[in-house]
């Protein structure tokens, strides 16, 4: 199973949608699909999505070496 990362392409506003559907095998569409439409019910939907900002760290930069030669 994949780590739990933001990716670097791919976000639409902070990755973590992206990071989650990533995570647990499920398209990206499809968690930020569930996402908005949570947003009609009453709850702590934003606070939990900018605490999950804040913790779920970003995936790391390639670098040189991992990019491939041209």
């Amino acid at each position: 199973m994949p780590k739990l990362q933001r990716p670097t392409n791919g976000r639409i506003i902070a990755g973590v949608c992206a990071a989650l559907g990533d995570r647990f095998g499920v398209s990206r569409n499809i968690v930020r699909l569930v996402f908005v439409l949570s947003t009609l019910l009453p709850g702590p939907q934003f606070l939990i999505y900018v605490i999950l900002w804040v913790i779920i760290p970003n995936e790391p930069a390639p670098t040189e070496i991992d990019s491939p030669a041209i």
